[in-house]
């Protein structure tokens, strides 16, 4: 072989390589964004969960408490005749 052909079989190896590195880092990309769009879709949907859940036990608590009892109309007069006694010690 000549000095040239070994010189272009080189340059030739080092353009399939370098392709080769290209071809795998794309390759390394799709999957590190696919694994990263993966992750976040099934974050999104556990956050979905866990709002319905905090939603609904929510609702239970509030209809689980007893009706709120009206307090009684006091008037002024009325609670101004009262005397409380006192105890002499």
């Amino acid at each position: 072989m000549t000095s040239s052909k070994v010189v272009d079989e080189q340059r030739i190896r080092a353009t399939a390589k370098k392709q080769d590195r290209e071809r795998e880092a794309s390759q390394a990309m799709r999957e590190y964004r696919a694994e990263n769009a993966r992750v976040d879709a099934n974050t999104a949907r556990l956050r979905a969960l866990r709002l319905a859940k905090e939603t609904a036990e929510a609702q239970t608590a509030v209809a689980a408490l007893p009706p709120k009892k009206k307090a009684a109309a006091r008037t002024p007069s009325a609670a101004q005749g009262r005397t409380r006694s006192r105890k002499s010690a």
